[in-house]
């Protein structure tokens, strides 16, 4: 899900909210819930299915970024002999909306929830996503909680799930829980999180999957301004990563087993990507010797590094091409793994923002209780896949429109500037067109001239910031 998350503040007609809204109503982003929407969801809220199995006892905690409400996991770790227990509490959707009504056919056309700099657009009302069914902290709440025991070496030996009652403890962010656990002060279910995702990160080296450590461009607010900055990923970013993997991976076994489910797969990119990866590796002076595999080549790279960050980047292309492949009645689809996590694996960490979620976590539930999943999910099963890619589509126009919206706000006053940057990527068929990174501040955008030197250094000019168009521009000074 996109991390940039920020208010702007001041009048509507301000020319950076206009230019927002102008995007909402382009993209035909759904507005306000109708009101038989709310009202369904104001008699759920009050009095959701509730589960068979009391698990108020474990202390869970939730870790997220500082501002987040919409809690879809808590955690609790302990160890297990020489290995570990992960209970995994997932927020049950599924307690509050009834399948066929009207909080169902709204999230069904909504998909995902949309992230604006001035607004969030949710997949279920707010009383819902940031209240009654998120896991927030000293609240009592039903969830679909996921036990999997762990070897001393981090691969699953047992695997439950089922539905129940669950109270967290604590809302904590991942700087928090690094710093605790840098310093020794994390309590163990915290601080075993660098025990259990190191491990789990040793095994993904050894299946061959990959994690792609890219700093990622953030807009952040401070006394009413807005400033971009690059920030690389924690350690507790992956280790807790390594969690919602491992939860995905244990809910697509379990769908495979049982011969119904939906699966989020990824097949092996095509040679001829990769050989424009490794031109890309050439141009960037990034040693790739032909007997080391795409996935040891990355987990030798500095995301500091300006060259690395530009293949990192560039790295991500081969990412595409995902899709959701649902299956039914033991009749298997001819590709079951993501390439990525080099392993079969399934969404259903996230329901309160994302709508296939819901269904996995009970296709889940229906397989370890031996049972056929409801007749609701089975129908809707087919058409998942073409609405989950619409979302995803929607989803992505929408984290790339804001971004250039912002730059374009932030720099309009500065056209004619030149400023320090490296070129990231250039276009295989245009070679004078492509994209630079400036130092500071820290944006992306487009530049076009005669020579583009990937992964070099270089001065450049701005030439165009436009927030009506949403357009930046640079040129080589």
């Amino acid at each position: 899900m996109p991390r940039r998350r920020i208010r702007v503040t001041g009048a509507p007609e301000a020319p950076l909210r206009a230019a927002l809204a102008a995007l909402r109503a382009g993209l035909g982003v759904p507005g306000d819930f109708p009101p038989e929407v709310l009202a369904e969801a104001e008699r759920a809220a009050k009095a959701p299915t509730p589960p068979p199995y009391d698990a108020t006892d474990i202390p869970f905690f939730t870790l997220d970024p500082p501002a987040s409400t919409d809690l879809d996991q808590a955690t609790h770790l302990s160890r297990r002999g020489n290995g570990h227990r992960v209970r995994y509490a997932i927020a049950d959707v599924a307690a509050f909306v009834a399948p066929g009504g009207a909080l169902d056919a709204e999230a069904h056309r909504r998909v995902n929830t949309l992230y604006f700099p001035d607004e969030k657009v949710p997949l279920h009302p707010v009383v819902l996503s940031e209240g009654a069914a998120s896991l927030l902290p000293d609240r009592t709440r039903p969830a679909v909680l996921w036990t999997i025991d762990l070897d001393g070496e981090g691969r699953t030996l047992a695997v439950d799930v089922r539905r129940a009652l669950v109270r967290s403890r604590a809302k904590l962010d991942y700087a928090g829980v690094q710093r605790a656990i840098d310093s020794g002060t994390a309590e163990e279910p915290v601080a075993l999180l660098r025990e259990v995702g190191t491990a789990r990160e040793r095994l993904e080296v050894e299946r061959g999957g990959i994690s792609l450590n890219v700093p990622e461009q953030e807009i952040t607010e401070h006394d009413h301004t807005y400033e971009l900055g690059y920030r690389a990923p924690l350690p507790a970013d992956g280790w807790n990563a390594q969690l919602s993997l491992l939860t995905g991976m244990a809910a697509a076994e379990l769908m495979l087993a049982h011969g119904t489910g939906i699966l989020r797969t990824l097949p092996a990119a095509p040679d001829g990507a990769v050989a424009r990866l490794r031109r890309t590796a050439t141009a960037l002076h990034i040693d790739w010797p032909h007997h080391v595999s795409y996935a040891a080549l990355i987990r030798t790279l500095d995301p500091h590094e300006p060259r690395h960050a530009a293949f990192l980047q560039e790295c991500t292309t081969l990412l595409r091409g995902a899709r959701y492949t649902p299956f039914r009645d033991g009749v298997l689809p001819a590709i079951t793994t993501h390439s990525a996590v080099a392993a079969p694996y399934a969404h259903c960490t996230a329901p309160l923002r994302r709508l296939v979620d819901r269904h996995a976590s009970e296709i889940c539930l229906a397989a370890v209780a031996g049972q056929e999943p409801p007749d609701w999910v089975r129908a809707v099963l087919d058409a998942l896949p073409r609405r989950m890619a619409e979302g995803a589509q929607l989803a992505g126009t929408v984290e790339r429109e804001c971004v250039d919206i912002v730059e374009a706000a932030l720099l309009k006053d500065r056209v004619g500037d030149v400023f320090d940057g490296c070129v990231v990527d250039v276009e295989e068929h245009r070679p004078t067109v492509g994209t630079v990174q400036l130092e500071s501040p820290a944006v992306v955008g487009r530049i076009e001239g005669e020579r583009l030197p990937l992964g070099e250094r270089l001065r450049v000019r701005l030439t165009r910031a436009d927030p009506r168009t949403s357009k930046i521009l640079f040129a080589p000074a």
